[in-house]
């Protein structure tokens, strides 16, 4: 029996999301999530935060949507964060590490913009290969498991609290 060659990773092109590209965004968000995104506590947090576009990337191949990383301007207990979700990557590119190239990328441009730590609700074992450690202290707005809520930070910062809407102050 002979093993099929696996398919090699796509040429890919990384934009920083524009208003362009929200319909194809809606779509992968659906066909990766479905409607029930929308009651997730994640959407909680996005509802009061600030959209970062120039934080959030779009992962194209020939044009085509195959993955976005949205990031979102909040704070943690008063302390500026950036929250990062959704992910989505089409389910076709999933093997390729796509997910965790839009997670590291989002980062780094967090980072470079002077942000001091990125939150997020997910799975440990994926995003711990990108520098994410449980946030025990962090707390969401709604019921989620503690230990799905994690934290990558940039500099010395103490991250505890609800997740909220940045004030002016933040």
């Amino acid at each position: 029996m002979s093993l099929q060659p696996s398919r090699p990773p796509p040429a890919l092109t990384f934009v920083n999301e524009t208003p362009a590209h929200g319909a194809a965004i809606e779509a992968l968000l659906n066909r990766a999530f479905g409607p029930g995104r929308f009651a997730k506590v994640s959407e909680r947090v996005r509802e009061v935060a600030e959209f970062a576009p120039d934080l959030s990337f779009c992962a194209l191949e020939g044009g085509k949507l195959t993955g976005v990383v949205r990031m979102w301007r909040a704070a943690a207990g008063g302390q500026p964060i950036v929250f990062l979700g959704p992910l989505a990557v089409d389910q076709d590119q999933r093997k390729h590490g796509l997910g965790a190239m839009l997670v590291e990328r989002a980062c780094a441009a967090a980072e470079a913009a002077g942000e001091t730590a990125v939150v997020l609700v997910g799975d440990l074992p994926f995003f711990q290969r990108v520098g994410f450690a449980v946030a025990p202290a962090v707390r969401m707005p709604g019921p989620v498991d503690p230990r799905r809520v994690l934290a990558r930070a940039f500099a010395e910062v103490t991250l505890s609290g609800m997740v909220e809407a940045r004030t002016s102050l933040s």
